[in-house]
């Protein structure tokens, strides 16, 4: 008896020291996170930077190593990222944008995704009857501001606008799905919504040239392609004298009069947040909600505004 003891007693000392070990070496590890983001913007860049200040801030810097890669705006660049970060079997992939999502959730089941500056999960990933958790690998933020917010604003901003031109780009899944429902926000408060879609940043001039010479009012949502094109955007607005609101304040700085604006820096804290309870708690992202930005806020381009004579209403906040 007293041997069935000890041997109880040191497999008890035995496990207990090896959880103890196990305890120390979670402590001591250092996970490797891939970044992939879609393009360089000021928005993207500013959630990539909150990304990582959350994760350094709660894991230290010596216990996380970021590899950040930019795709140029190319999916093929986004799917050669993924399959790299795959290969190199880090611990979590940070996707920046739809298409970097989009890319490394087709790259891998089991390395676990958080997505941020993505607008729709279930348009995203084609996942029908969304609910807010997608069962999978995948999690994240969404930068939407709310759409009918949006349609409020374009309405406040420009009272006397009856067509509204919205400028997206075709090949971003989650500008197709905000285009659908501020669309049927702009119709129920008495305006007409005409859709101009460029395939790729070679078409935002001319799209862009034939929407402003149509339409009141435009309205650009959280789009990449157009974040990237705001210069060529403004040039013919200004020359034809045509308000336009955008869906964040990235945009709305190159190009816009006024936002609904939210924080990516704080949407990218958000993401880290996750992160960590991802890397260090253990938590599966298919068990996680698909977060939003905690508050919005009314913004304005005072440059713009200006130049296109546009007075603006108490309540906004001057884009500097």
């Amino acid at each position: 008896m007293k041997t069935r003891n000890k041997i109880v007693m040191i497999v008890m000392i035995t496990a207990a020291f090896m959880m103890i070990l196990a305890g120390c070496g979670n402590a001591n590890k250092t996970y490797k996170i891939g970044v992939s983001q879609l393009v360089e913007h000021e928005a993207l860049d500013a959630a990539t930077k909150g990304f990582k200040a959350a994760v350094t801030d709660k894991l230290g810097e010596d216990h996380v190593k970021f590899e950040v890669k930019n795709a140029q705006g190319e999916q093929n660049n986004c799917t050669t990222i993924a399959t790299g970060f795959v290969n190199e079997k880090v611990d979590l992939i940070m996707a920046n944008a739809t298409p970097a999502l989009q890319t490394a959730a087709a790259a891998t089941k089991d390395i676990p995704i958080l997505g941020t500056s993505v607008t729709d999960y279930g348009a995203a990933l084609n996942i029908k009857n969304f609910s807010g958790k997608t069962g999978n690998n995948v999690s994240g933020t969404s930068d939407l501001a709310p759409l009918d917010k949006q349609a409020d604003m374009i309405k406040e901003i420009c009272p006397k606008a009856k067509t509204v031109g919205i400028l997206y780009c075709s090949a971003e899944a989650n500008s197709a799905y905000q285009v659908t429902e501020i669309s049927k926000c702009l119709k129920k408060l008495g305006m007409t919504p005409k859709k101009y879609a460029a395939a790729d940043s070679n078409e935002v001039q001319s799209v862009t040239t034939k929407a402003a010479g149509e339409c009141d009012a435009l309205y650009v949502p959280t789009d990449n392609t157009m974040a990237n094109s705001t210069e060529t955007i403004k040039n013919i607005v200004l020359n034809k004298k045509v308000p336009l609101i955008a869906g964040e304040e990235g945009i709305c700085k190159g190009c816009g009069v006024a936002t609904l604006s939210i924080s990516y820096y704080d949407l990218g804290y958000q993401t880290g947040l996750m992160a960590v309870e991802v890397l260090k708690d253990g938590k599966k992202p298919g068990d996680m909600e698909i977060k939003t930005a905690d508050k919005v806020t009314k913004e304005y381009n005072p440059v713009i505004a200006k130049k296109l004579g546009i007075k603006i209403p108490k309540g906004y906040k001057a884009i500097k």
